[in-house]
């Protein structure tokens, strides 16, 4: 891989170039509007400041104004902190069809173990797991450079058994990719688009249909029959789940399901290697959920095959470009980026989001319009899947090698011996014992870093801060394709568990403002602290969402009357904030009712699981609470996609989580209503003074609107009766509060 030359900057490619990169034209005008915006910054605090200490004589006037400027302070923090993506944004485009003059035969392209984790069968149907194993071992790729490694963090024979399934089938599906030069390569988003017109098609769907059949019944009965076990290798396998065998407690199970060098598909053709890891677990002994799985593939993976380029995957994130590893190959052939690349990341993109994405879900902002501006920089942050790293990243910075404690685990290790040779089993088996890494630096000094629930941010990091640098590819065709969740619980549930993640990575010795300021430079330190500090938007949400409306429901004013200069000063930082949020999202190819509700979403994580994981990370480092790692469920439940499909906000269980949003509503919707009371009676002065918490009370109520809606809707989607309840006692407790605070 040894290609000289071979990369651009100009955007004007040579014929012989594999990738080109060229700046955003936005970057000077980025850069300006900054300077502007910081000078308005600069005089609100001025504005503060004088109030706080020249007209705050009451406690009421000192506590409005002093709870306004802390919300101010971190709006400014993180409007500073996501200047870092704007600064220097950068744009690149691949030309795999040049790598020819690089790689010229087939034993000179780099072999690529993939890595694809699960936890659960039943919050991860082993059916999405199966597509997106069948869609990578379909890669325009030599089959015998393939292994595929599924770690089992579940232990569970159900998806021990959907892998055999989709062992037997891709001996029928990868020639038939080869032969109808197949595009999409996952099997059911494939059958999906492409009705049967031939007889060839119609009986590769037979076959796929009926895997998919024994699989989701084994499934629903919790089990594998004997009738689905004709093989006498497969009943040794499966009689290993014994009576004591649990998911927190069992022994190794490590099942090479395809040898390269032995199974052939029906052309005689090779097949990928595809390997079952399950790792020891104890009670006793910590895992460190899916960073520590990601280890022992790591560490199983160079004893059997330790391939120099390694692919992350989820199980539901399904390959939708056979020529994906190709355009990586654009960048780690590249003998100018090769010393010092780590990873190239692609952004993760969903299907079956509905036609708004009522959910935010695309998260476009971290997953297409952030990475942009951190490629310019050093680089995108790894976001756990979609991502091929250089397997020497994970040992160490690009000049100082860590090696591991035996020279099999080195990423320059050559493996010699067969796959299922006994020596190899049996060191597999040795390096994914729950004991094997005490007295060790794994999760540490190598592999994927320990010491946060969202491993892919944490490690990524890290791995930049000690020298590698990351590419984003982002192709006009996706790469991947994942699923995103449904529900609304689902979504902040989600959002919590990252906002605990994130505070144990802002509260460790590694806070990007302070460790990664002075390791990757201020800009990308800056671009990691608008990510790890992200659950503090709480503490501007809850007070803009509470204080002005309270305030308005007593008749105190709180900001500048709309005759005062001050007003059109609020008023630019309101639309120019939101005007340049709403470009960046249009220019990443969103649309208006798409961002609407993207902020929306914002608002109710800002007042629910950023609040709630805010609380658990503070009492779990008191010792009081701790956490664990809930997985988000993949499972489609009929009405619930309906409801989706119809844009339609499902809250349908009972959470503590609805109760803070729903008071917010509630209390916005009264001070709004009073503040059209005031207009209607045609008190002009009060109405100026208070013009701006009505403006911002009737800005929550058109974001509340689906809140109202489940609040009086009977259907499953509604919010449940005793949390409306709840929320009303709890907003008049709150009224009460304020009228003895704020007429003092």
């Amino acid at each position: 891989m040894d290609g000289k030359g071979l990369s651009t900057t100009t955007g004007r490619p040579t014929s012989t170039a594999l990738h080109t990169a060229y700046p955003s034209r936005r970057t000077t005008a980025n850069r300006i509007f900054a300077a502007i915006y910081a000078s308005a910054l600069l005089a609100l605090f001025y504005h503060h400041t004088n109030n706080l200490l020249f007209h705050s004589t009451t406690f009421s006037s000192f506590f409005t104004s002093s709870s306004l400027l802390i919300a101010d302070f971190v709006f400014a923090f993180m409007w500073l902190a996501t200047q870092s993506f704007r600064m220097r944004p950068l744009y690149r485009e691949e030309f795999p069809e040049n790598l020819k003059r690089v790689l010229k035969k087939e034993s000179d392209f780099p072999a690529i173990d993939v890595f694809i984790c699960t936890a659960d069968p039943y919050k991860e149907p082993p059916m999405g797991l199966v597509n997106t194993a069948l869609s990578v071992m379909a890669y325009d790729y030599p089959a015998e450079k393939i292994s595929v490694y599924v770690s089992d963090d579940g232990g569970s024979a159900l998806t021990l058994f959907a892998i055999f399934e989709a062992a037997k089938f891709a001996g029928h599906w990868l020639p038939f990719c080869r032969k109808n030069d197949v595009v999409q390569r996952c099997p059911e988003a494939y059958f999906a688009a492409n009705p049967s017109t031939t007889s060839e098609t119609d009986k590769l769907k037979s076959l796929y249909e009926s895997m998919k059949v024994r699989v989701e019944n084994v499934v629903e009965r919790g089990k594998v029959d004997d009738q689905y076990i004709t093989d006498e290798q497969y009943h040794q396998v499966f009689a290993k789940w014994t009576d004591g065998f649990t998911r927190q407690d069992h022994p190794t199970v490590i099942q090479v399901v395809l040898d390269k060098s032995k199974d052939k598909d029906i052309t005689g053709h090779q097949m990928p290697n595809l390997v079952y890891v399950s790792r020891q677990k104890s009670r006793t002994s910590a895992h460190h959920f899916k960073a520590g799985a990601l280890n022992v593939l790591l560490r199983v993976s160079a004893t059997m095959s330790n391939a120099p380029v390694i692919l992350t995957l989820d199980c539901d994130t399904y390959s939708n470009d056979p020529q994906t590893p190709l355009r990586v190959l654009c960048y780690f052939s590249d003998h100018e980026l090769q010393s010092k690349l780590g990873y190239v990341q692609f952004p993760q993109r969903f299907h079956g989001i509905n036609k708004n994405d009522i959910y935010g879900c695309e998260l476009k902002r971290l997953f297409r319009i952030n990475p942009v501006g951190m490629d310019g920089m050093v680089g995108p942050n790894y976001v756990g899947t979609g991502c091929f790293f250089s397997r020497r990243a994970f040992f160490g910075g690009p000049s100082a090698l860590v090696s591991p404690e035996i020279p099999e685990l080195r990423p320059d290790n050559v493996v010699r011996k067969p796959i299922q040779s006994p020596e190899v089993l049996e060191l597999a088996h040795l390096v994914a014992g729950c004991d094997y890494e005490k007295q060790a630096q794994w999760g540490y000094k190598i592999g994927v870093r320990y010491g946060s629930l969202v491993e892919d941010f944490f490690t990524g990091y890290r791995l930049q801060c000690e020298g590698w640098k990351s590419i984003f590819c982002n192709p006009e065709k996706a790469a991947f394709y994942g699923d995103a969740p449904i529900s609304l619980v689902d979504v902040l549930n989600q959002n919590k568990r990252w906002s605990i993640g994130l505070y144990e990575v802002t509260f460790s010795k590694y806070c990007p403002l302070t460790f990664g300021s002075r390791y990757m430079g201020i800009l990308m330190g800056l671009a990691y602290a608008h990510y790890s500090f992200w659950p503090i938007w709480s503490i501007p949400m809850a007070i803009y969402a509470f204080l002005p409306s309270l305030a308005l429901l007593n008749g105190v004013s709180i900001f500048p009357k709309v005759s005062e200069p001050w007003f059109l000063l609020y008023l630019f930082l309101f639309l120019g904030g939101y005007g340049q949020d709403l470009l960046d999202f249009i220019i990443g190819e969103g649309t208006f009712k798409k961002w609407w509700n993207d902020q929306r979403i914002w608002m109710i994580r800002g007042l629910s699981c950023f609040w709630f994981g805010s609380i658990e990370y503070f009492l779990k480092s008191l010792g009081i609470s701790t956490h664990g790692f809930n997985l988000t469920s993949k499972v489609l439940d009929q009405e619930q996609s309906k409801r989706y499909e119809q844009g339609v906000f499902d809250f349908g269980v009972e959470s503590p989580m609805f109760v803070p949003m729903t008071m917010a509503a509630i209390t916005n919707l009264a001070a709004f209503c009073l503040g059209l009371v005031i207009v209607l009676t045609g008190r002009e002065s009060a109405f100026e003074g208070l013009f701006m918490q009505v403006l911002i009370s009737g800005f929550g109520v058109l974001n509340s609107l689906p809140v109202y809606e489940a609040m009086i809707t009977s259907s499953k989607s509604g919010i449940p009766t005793r949390t409306t309840l709840l929320s009303v006692v709890l907003s008049s407790v709150l009224f009460v509060a304020a009228f003895v605070a704020l007429r003092k």
